[in-house]
């Protein structure tokens, strides 16, 4: 079981070298973040964008761009075209965001012709090594699917588990937030919290096992549950936390790394191959952390 990035790193060294296209790649953290991941061996990478930018902020960092196949494509919706495409034809083995918008590279993602598209629910899953926790934990999700009826929850869970697997975690231990513990009819959340648990309990979540509802302290803190008399798998050891709507996903993350000192790597799940998705204010550790991240699974595909 990975429990920290430093072992998350060791995995994708010895997975495999991968290769990496990056949409929109002019940005000093995104260069800096493939670099440090190529000069360790871990990835060979397409850098697209504009190429007299890339080629400039590379010379300024001090990095060799004779090292990389660099794609002029000034354009962000062209960047993100031909960086999908580079994965559709095979020859990358998974994508990243650059500089652009989320919408840039998702459409490209879902084009018919060039796209990533599956068969599955595209969902954002974040992973966040945290200081003052025991372990990995993801949150998901915070950044696709707004406001996810249960059949989406259902999807959301699936495609956690297959980070899950990845990160040599049998089972993941999910727990269906929510703002109370009990099943409160006119709260929707814990209705569906407790059809998930129903769910998962009829085996229907391979690698997962999810509870709920289940309050946030109650789904990280041993101490929480023990005091409110409440037990099982999940409470007090979630290893993902599955949020009712995109906002909570999105704060509770935001207040991890802003507030709570956490490294994270940002990945949507549900595509034919990973696609590699934080915020473009993230530092170079993140993107980092998510090229290790989608490393790893891209060698699982």
């Amino acid at each position: 079981m990975i429990t920290n990035f430093e072992q998350l790193k060791d995995k994708a060294l010895s997975s495999g070298k991968m290769v990496l296209s990056v949409a929109a790649a002019a940005d000093e953290a995104v260069i800096a973040a493939v670099e440090q991941a190529r000069s360790m061996g871990i990835i060979d990478a397409y850098l697209v964008g504009d190429k007299d930018k890339i080629c400039s902020i590379a010379r300024a960092m001090g990095v060799d761009i004779g090292k990389y196949g660099v794609i002029d494509e000034a354009e962000a919706g062209d960047a993100a075209r031909t960086a999908v495409k580079l994965v559709h034809d095979g020859r990358a083995d998974f994508v990243m965001k650059g500089i652009l918008g989320t919408a840039d590279i998702l459409k490209a993602v879902l084009d018919e012709e060039i796209g990533l598209r599956g068969q599955n629910l595209l969902s954002h899953v974040m992973v966040y090594d945290i200081p003052s926790y025991h372990k990995l934990l993801m949150v998901t999700d915070g950044g696709m699917v707004i406001s996810p009826n249960l059949e989406e929850k259902a999807g959301i869970i699936k495609n956690a588990a297959a980070v899950g697997r990845a990160l040599d975690i049998d089972p993941l231990k999910v727990a269906a937030l929510c703002a109370v513990e009990i099943v409160n009819p006119k709260m929707k959340a814990t209705a569906d919290a407790a059809q998930l648990a129903e769910m998962s309990a009829r085996g229907e979540f391979e690698g997962a096992v999810v509870e709920g509802p289940l309050a946030f302290d109650l789904a990280v803190s041993r101490e929480a549950a023990r005091h409110k008399g409440v037990a099982g798998q999940v409470a007090g050891d979630a290893d993902c936390l599955l949020a009712p709507y995109i906002e909570v996903g999105n704060g509770i993350g935001k207040c991890l790394a802003y507030f709570g000192g956490a490294q994270c790597a940002g990945i949507v799940m549900g595509a034919s191959r990973p696609i590699l998705l934080v915020s473009r204010a993230d530092p170079p550790e993140d993107k980092f952390n998510s090229i290790l991240l989608g490393s790893v699974i891209a060698s699982n595909k």
